[in-house]
C-alpha cells in the first residue's frame, strides 16, 4: 500500500549567526503582512537561499542561506544579505552563468525606482558579495512594477508618470512592457540596449515559462482589459490574446506593439464573455501555464491557446479557505495548497492521490537538484513528499489462526441471523460441536474446508482486508496525534470498503449510518475511492466500479427507513446507501449532485424511459432514484436550481412537467425554451403537455416572445386551430379598457403573435392527407364522378377562417 506523506527536512544547516529556520522566519514574518506572507517569499532554484521581501515597516530583504561545507557554518564573519531603505523592492531574480562551469547563478534584486543590484554568493568567501548596480529605466520617474527572466532576457513591466491631458482610460494603459538583453560572464553582468516589445496596456504581472511570457492582469481592477492575457515570445515579438473561458485563444500571433490595436479584433467579443478570475498561477518550465480559477477548476494553458481542466476543487473551498494559495506540477502530480490543506493530484486522470491537513500555510516551489518531489516552505520548515509503502500482510502462522477465528466469528454471525433459537452460538460451542444438529454439521464442514487449501485460497482476500482492519485499528490506537488523522481515514475507508463488498444486512446498515454521521469528510473521501469516480473537462462523472458494487448502492429503499430531510436534518433511522452517497455529495460537491443521478440512472439498466407511466402507483420498492435524490435537499426551497436539475435528469414526464412549473413560476424563460425543445422530441404526449402549458403562458404574458419561432415548431402534428385557439381564449387574462386586439405593444397575445402557428396549421389541414393514397387509387376501375355543382354555392368554411386571419 502506498502513501503520500509529508516529511520535514532537517538538514538545511544553519543560517548566518547561529540562528535556525524557525527563528529566522519568526523574525522576518513579524515584518510581513498578514495576508500576503507567502507571496513575498522567494526561493533559489536550486533550493540552498530563502529570501523574504519586507514591505513594512521598511522596505528590505531578509535571506536565509544553507552552507554545504560544515568548517564554514561556523565561520563567524558571515556576510549577510540584509537590506534596508525607502525604496520598495519589486522582487528578486536569478540569473544563471553563461558557463555553468562558472558557479552560481547571479542574484538580481529590483526596486521600485529601476536600479537593479547584482549579488553573488561565494561559499568559499563566507557569504554575499554585491558585483554591481545598473538602472533599467530610462526616465527617473518611471517605476517597475513586476519582472521575470526569460532566456537571455531580462523582462520587466513599466509605469510611465500618466500627462497632464491624460483622460482616465489614458491613465489605465500608462503602462509599457520592456526588455534587455542581460548576460553574466567573469567581469559581471552585461545588459543591452532598452527596446519597448509593448505600449498603453494595463498593469500586468509578468510570469516566465519557458520561451514564453504571460502577462496577467490586475484581477481587482474592474475594467474590460481585465477580461484577457497575453502570451508573448520575447525572441519572435509576437503577442497571442488569451481568455481563461473555454473558447482560449481569441486573437492568433500578432507582431503589434500597441495594445490597443492588439485588443482590437477582440473588442466584440471581450463584451460577450465573462471569464473565471485567475486565483492562482505557476509556470511549468516548458511554455505552459497552470491557473486556479475562481471556479474552483485547476486548468493548464497550453502553449498553443488551449485549455485543460485538471481537478475541480470541492464548492466553497476558496472562499472558506482565503486567497493564499500556491501550486506547481511535479512530473506527473499536480501539488495545490489551500489555506492549510495540501492536495496531491494525478494529472493524467484528475485523480486525488492525497489530501494532507497542515499546521500553517505553506509554499510549493521546484527545487532543480530534485523536480520530481514537491517541496514546500512553510513557517514550521522545508518539507518533502514522499511515498510511503507499506507491505501487506502475509499468511504467517500466527494471522492463519487469527483467520481461522474470523471465519468461524462469521460462521456463528451468519447462523444466529438465520436461526429460530435465541441461544447465542459462540466460536467455542461451534468447535466443540454445539448443542443442535445444526451448528454441529457447521463445525464440521468448517473443519473439514479448513484442512483443505481451496477455502483459503477463495477467501484469502477478504481474510487479508479483515487482518488489515485489525491492524489500522492497533495502529489508531497507538498512533500519535499527528498521525491519528490519516490512520483514521485509512480505517473508515477500510470499513466502508468491507460493508459494501457483500450483502448489506440492517445491522450492517445502521452502522455504515453512524460512519457517515460521525466522520463526514472521511466517509466522502472513501466513497470516491470505492466508487472510482472521475469528473472529466466537461463536468461529466464517470465510474469504474463493478456493477455488483452499484446494486448494493442502489438497492431499494428500506421500509424502516425515514427518508425526511428538511432542513438538511436526517432521523435517526437507517438511510439506505445512495441517500448516505447523495447526501454526501450534497453536503461536499453539491454541483455533482444531479451527475450521479445519472450515473446511477445508467448503472441501474438505463434511465426511467422504460416505465413512462402516468398514474402508476410508486411503492418503497419501486421509488425512482430521482425521488430519492431529491430527498436530501432541504425543503426551504433554497436549492431549487438543484431540483430542476435533478427532475429534468430523471427524464420521466411527470418530473419534467415539475421542472418547467418551477422554471416558469422563477421566469427562466431561456431554460424553459431549452428543455421544451429537448424533451418535446421524445415524446408525443408530452410534447402536447408541453406545447399546451406553453402556449398558455403566451396567452397571459409577452416574456415568451423571443422564443415564439422555436415553440411554434414544437407544435404537435395533432393539434387543430380549434383546439389552439380553445387554449387560448380559456387562458386569456380580463381585458383592460385600452387593450385592442392588434396592438404591437402590451402584455396580452395578439392575432399577429398567433398568426405564424395558425397559418401553419390551417395550412396542414388544407393539405390533402397522402396517408391512403395508394389504397385509393386503382388503375382498373375508374372512380365515380362527383356531380357538378354551380360555382360559388360551396366554399370550404376554413378558408373563411384563413383569409380573415392573413
Amino acid at each position: 500500500m502506498t502513501r503520500l506523506a509529508l516529511e520535514q527536512v532537517t538538514d538545511f544547516g544553519d543560517f548566518t549567526k547561529g540562528k535556525n529556520l524557525k527563528e529566522f522566519f519568526k523574525q522576518a514574518y513579524s515584518n510581513i503582512s498578514s495576508q500576503n506572507c507567502l507571496s513575498d517569499v522567494r526561493l533559489s532554484p536550486d533550493g540552498r537561499h530563502i529570501h523574504v521581501i519586507v514591505r513594512q515597516p521598511k522596505s528590505g530583504l531578509m535571506t536565509h542561506d544553507k552552507y554545504q561545507r560544515a568548517h564554514l557554518m561556523q565561520c563567524q564573519k558571515h556576510v549577510d544579505l540584509v537590506l534596508t531603505g525607502n525604496v520598495p523592492i519589486v522582487d528578486v531574480i536569478y540569473i544563471p552563468q553563461s558557463k555553468p562551469e562558472d558557479g552560481a547563478s547571479v542574484l538580481g534584486v529590483i526596486f521600485e525606482n529601476g536600479r537593479v543590484e547584482f549579488w553573488k554568493f561565494l561559499e568559499c568567501r563566507s557569504g554575499w558579495h554585491l558585483l554591481q548596480t545598473v538602472d533599467l529605466c530610462k526616465s527617473p520617474r518611471a517605476k517597475v512594477i513586476s519582472v521575470c527572466m526569460c532566456q537571455n532576457f531580462i523582462i520587466w513591466c513599466e509605469e510611465r508618470p500618466p500627462s497632464e491631458n491624460s483622460n482616465s482610460v489614458s491613465s489605465n494603459l500608462r503602462f509599457c512592457i520592456c526588455k534587455k538583453t542581460i548576460e553574466v560572464n567573469e567581469g559581471g553582468v552585461s545588459l543591452g540596449n532598452v527596446k519597448i516589445a509593448l505600449h498603453n496596456n494595463p498593469q500586468y504581472t509578468i510570469i516566465s515559462s519557458g520561451d514564453l511570457v504571460y502577462l496577467l492582469p490586475d484581477m481587482r481592477e474592474n475594467r474590460v482589459s481585465c477580461k484577457v492575457f497575453l502570451a508573448w515570445s520575447p525572441e519572435h515579438d509576437s503577442f497571442k490574446v488569451h481568455s481563461a473561458c473555454s473558447c482560449t485563444l481569441m486573437k492568433s500571433s500578432s507582431k503589434e506593439s500597441d495594445f490597443k490595436r492588439l485588443v482590437t479584433d477582440c473588442i466584440g467579443l471581450l463584451f460577450t464573455i465573462n471569464p473565471p478570475d485567475i486565483c492562482g498561477f505557476s509556470p511549468t518550465g516548458c511554455g505552459d501555464l497552470l491557473l486556479l480559477l475562481s471556479t474552483g477548476w485547476v486548468c493548464i494553458m497550453k502553449r498553443d491557446g488551449s485549455l485543460h481542466n485538471i481537478y475541480k476543487l470541492p464548492d466553497n473551498c476558496l472562499s472558506a479557505s482565503g486567497s493564499q494559495n500556491s501550486l506547481n506540477i511535479y512530473n506527473e502530480i499536480l501539488a495545490l495548497t489551500i489555506g492549510r490543506t495540501l492536495f496531491l493530484i494525478d494529472t493524467k486522470c484528475g485523480l486525488e492521490l492525497e489530501r494532507i491537513s497542515l499546521k500553517t500555510e505553506g509554499l510549493l516551489f521546484v527545487n532543480t537538484l530534485d523536480s520530481h518531489s514537491p517541496q514546500m516552505l512553510s513557517e514550521t520548515g522545508l518539507f518533502v513528499v514522499i511515498q510511503n509503502m507499506k507491505p501487506s500482510p502475509m499468511l504467517s502462522e500466527d494471522s492463519s489462526v487469527l483467520l481461522v477465528e474470523a471465519v468461524f466469528e462469521e460462521a456463528c454471525k451468519y447462523y444466529q441471523q438465520r436461526s429460530l433459537s435465541s441461544t447465542q452460538l459462540t466460536v467455542e460451542k461451534l468447535k466443540n460441536g454445539g448443542m443442535f444438529q445444526a451448528p454441529i454439521s457447521l463445525a464440521a464442514i468448517l473443519r473439514d474446508y479448513l484442512s483443505q487449501e481451496r477455502l483459503m485460497s477463495s477467501l484469502e482476500s477478504e481474510l487479508r482486508s479483515l487482518v488489515l482492519l485489525e491492524d489500522i485499528k492497533t495502529s489508531v490506537v497507538k498512533a500519535s496525534e499527528k498521525d491519528l488523522e490519516n490512520h483514521c481515514e485509512s480505517l473508515v475507508q477500510q470499513e466502508i470498503c468491507r460493508l459494501l463488498s457483500g450483502e448489506l444486512e440492517r445491522e450492517n446498515l445502521q452502522y455504515l449510518n453512524s460512519i457517515f454521521h460521525l466522520f463526514p469528510t472521511y466517509s466522502w473521501h472513501a466513497m470516491q475511492a470505492v466508487l472510482h469516480l472521475r469528473c472529466n473537462g466537461e463536468g461529466l462523472l464517470s465510474s469504474k466500479a463493478p456493477a455488483e458494487l452499484w446494486k448494493i448502492i442502489l438497492s431499494p429503499v428500506q421500509p424502516t427507513a425515514n427518508l425526511a430531510h428538511c432542513n438538511g436534518q436526517q432521523k435517526h433511522t437507517a438511510v439506505p446507501v445512495f441517500e448516505l452517497l447523495c447526501h454526501s455529495i450534497f453536503k461536499f460537491q453539491p454541483s455533482w449532485l444531479p451527475r450521479i443521478l445519472e450515473l446511477a440512472q445508467q448503472q441501474s439498466g438505463g434511465s426511467s424511459k422504460s416505465s413512462w407511466g402516468y398514474g402508476m402507483k410508486e411503492s418503497s420498492e419501486s421509488l425512482p432514484l430521482y425521488k430519492r435524490a431529491l430527498t436530501v435537499l432541504p425543503c426551504n426551497g433554497t436549492y431549487q436550481h438543484l431540483k430542476v436539475e435533478l427532475l429534468l435528469c430523471s427524464e420521466r414526464p411527470k418530473a419534467i412537467m415539475q421542472a418547467l412549473q418551477i422554471l416558469i413560476k422563477q421566469g427562466q424563460w431561456e431554460q424553459v425554451a431549452q428543455a421544451a425543445e429537448r424533451f418535446c422530441r421524445q415524446s408525443p404526449l408530452l410534447n402536447k403537455e408541453i406545447f399546451s402549458a406553453l402556449l398558455c403562458e403566451v396567452s397571459q404574458h409577452r416574456d415568451l416572445d423571443p422564443y415564439l419561432d422555436l415553440l411554434w415548431t414544437l407544435c404537435p402534428e395533432d393539434m387543430t386551430v380549434t383546439s389552439i385557439l380553445n387554449i387560448v381564449l380559456k387562458d386569456l387574462p380580463d381585458l383592460t379598457q385600452n387593450s385592442r386586439p392588434f396592438e404591437a405593444h402590451g402584455s396580452q397575445v395578439t392575432i399577429r403573435l398567433l398568426k405564424p402557428l395558425l397559418r401553419k396549421v390551417l395550412q396542414r389541414e388544407t393539405k390533402p392527407s397522402q396517408r391512403y393514397a395508394d389504397i385509393l387509387q386503382s388503375p382498373t376501375v375508374p372512380p365515380l364522378t362527383p356531380p357538378r355543382q354551380p360555382k360559388g354555392l360551396f366554399r370550404d368554411p376554413r378558408i373563411d377562417l384563413f383569409r380573415y386571419l392573413f
